[in-house]
């Protein structure tokens, strides 16, 4: 046993037998030299524009300062739409705290075969943790309610995400809407606006479905004019921005991570920089 050794042993002896527990930091400081942090919040800002004053700026690299300065050692922080090209391109397959749409981080992590647990949901600017799906049409469309839709094509986002999918489909069976076994799917909410706005001029009946946060930034962007497109139609809430943890760092480490994530909320200059009214809060309970 080196002096090193000798220390630690001696000191986790010593808590143990104050009753006192030994905290993460010490015992894992040894063998995690740095973090690595994957970012696919949407409105992280390498990943959207700044189109929308104060909006979809998220600044992740000083979150990942903060959590560095708590833990010790460097938070390396990666962004990417997609986490497998991020694992591949990136961070050398490494993934210990991913943060992003809470059902495209699950698909995505199951996919890689990473065990993704989730730690705690980022409140928006008006302090909320949810998004919805928006149902939308050319703004000249004689459609008044999703309920309208019978015998559109409609345009959905990709299975992985909720608000786009599941959610959407969910809306339209209870409006007797019928959708085919394989519904038309699109990458982007800019992809089915765009589509929508072609079809349009062609007197097709189209419509699609985007991810509420992602409205603004149509119309900032230009992709679309605003009054183009109309709502007709919401899906029920789902989860937006959750931080996960790999399951693969020691359990202690999770347990600080989650604990410095709740505590963001006392830090104003990093709430700002991250657009969030309350940091992250705790994750609503599962129904049973």
């Amino acid at each position: 046993m080196n002096t090193i050794q000798r220390r630690m042993f001696l000191k986790t002896a010593a808590a143990l037998t104050l009753g006192t527990v030994v905290t993460a930091a010490e015992p894992v400081a040894s063998t995690v030299e740095f973090l690595t942090m994957i970012v696919m919040d949407p409105l992280a800002a390498p990943l959207a524009c700044p189109c929308v004053k104060g909006y979809a700026q998220r600044d992740y690299e000083k979150l990942a300062k903060h959590l560095g300065s708590k833990f010790g050692r460097p938070v390396k922080v990666f962004f990417g739409e997609s986490l497998t090209n991020t694992l591949a391109k990136k961070s050398d397959g490494r993934a210990d705290i991913i943060i992003g749409k809470e059902s495209v981080v699950r698909y995505e992590a199951k996919e890689n075969k990473i065990a993704a647990m989730p730690l705690a949901s980022l409140t928006g600017k008006d302090g909320t943790t949810t998004m919805t799906g928006l149902v939308v049409v050319a703004d000249k469309d004689t459609a008044i309610s999703a309920g309208d839709l019978k015998g559109y094509k409609i345009i959905f986002g990709e299975v992985s995400a909720d608000e786009k999918h599941s959610a959407a489909i969910d809306l339209f069976k209870l409006l007797n809407v019928d959708i085919p076994a394989k519904p038309d799917t699109c990458l982007a909410c800019t992809e089915g606006a765009t589509k929508v706005m072609d079809s349009a001029k062609k007197n097709e009946r189209v419509a699609t479905v985007i991810s509420s946060y992602a409205k603004p930034l149509l119309e900032g962007c230009g992709t679309i004019q605003k009054g183009d497109l109309r709502v007709i139609g919401e899906t029920l809430p789902v989860p937006f921005v959750v931080a996960f943890a790999n399951e693969s760092l020691p359990e202690n480490l999770r347990a600080d991570l989650r604990k410095e994530l709740l505590a963001i909320h006392a830090e104003k200059d990093l709430c700002t920089a991250l657009e969030t009214k309350n940091g992250f809060v705790a994750l609503p309970a599962k129904k049973k």
